[in-house]
């Protein structure tokens, strides 16, 4: 059974950082990439960032430019957002997508994020 898998999200002040991981299972499940979507409260989920699984180029939303850096560990199927000078827009559940060389790409559950001015 495919599954996306993220933690790390909590409370954070602004300027502070967190750390995302999200784990796509099972192992053998061949990625093309992986990337990071957030929903804010009352807004439409947005991209955040994406990585290719076998190239390991990554591009990223304009927002988030230089504060926020997408890393993979493709052994594992795991992708991190390392989240640096955090902001109260920045507040979201944040998405974990897996988009595997063939068939349907998957999403996780969702690590809520909340940064407090």
């Amino acid at each position: 059974q495919e599954q996306v898998v993220e933690s790390g999200g909590g409370l954070v002040e602004a300027g502070g950082s967190l750390r995302l991981s999200c784990v796509a299972s099972p192992r053998s499940l061949s990625l093309h990439d992986m990337a990071w979507f957030r929903q804010a409260p009352g807004k439409e989920r947005e991209f955040v960032a994406r990585i290719n699984m076998i190239s390991g180029s990554t591009n990223y939303a304009d927002s988030v430019k230089g504060r926020f850096t997408i890393d993979k560990d493709s052994a594992e199927n795991t992708v991190f957002l390392d989240m640096k000078t955090l902001k109260p827009g920045d507040t979201a559940i944040y998405y974990c997508n897996a988009k595997p060389l063939f068939g349907r790409e998957y999403w996780g559950q969702g690590a809520l994020v909340i940064v407090s001015p």
